[in-house]
């Protein structure tokens, strides 16, 4: 089973939303980089126990991710900040900046 490991930062937004068993078994395998073996033997469960929870909280936080969005969002805003950051580095267009704050608001 190849991690993904953009369910770690899914975890960040929307974790507090997982059962408490949920969000562990998924911390263990992500944050942790623990093994299904090594994460049944720490919770007394199967290996396919392990693999069923870590399935199920993926499916969670992927559907909440697609009905609120506020990964990508907040990937999108970083995205901007960081062009902003190199335009004043390198002594931006005024104007420019100006444009890309506009495009954050809409974010927000």
């Amino acid at each position: 089973m190849a991690k993904d490991l953009g369910m770690a930062v899914l975890m960040d937004f929307y974790g507090g939303l997982l059962t408490d068993k949920r969000y562990e078994v998924l911390d263990m395998y992500y944050n942790q980089d623990m093994s299904l073996a090594e994460i049944a033997s720490e919770l007394e469960i199967s290996r396919q126990g392990a693999r069923d929870a870590i399935k199920h909280g993926e499916r969670q936080l992927s559907e909440l991710e697609e009905k609120l969005g506020l990964a990508a969002r907040f990937k999108n805003i970083q995205k901007r900040i960081s062009k902003i950051n190199a335009l004043l580095d390198n002594g931006g267009g005024r104007d420019e900046i100006k444009s890309i704050l506009k495009e954050i608001e809409k974010f927000v």
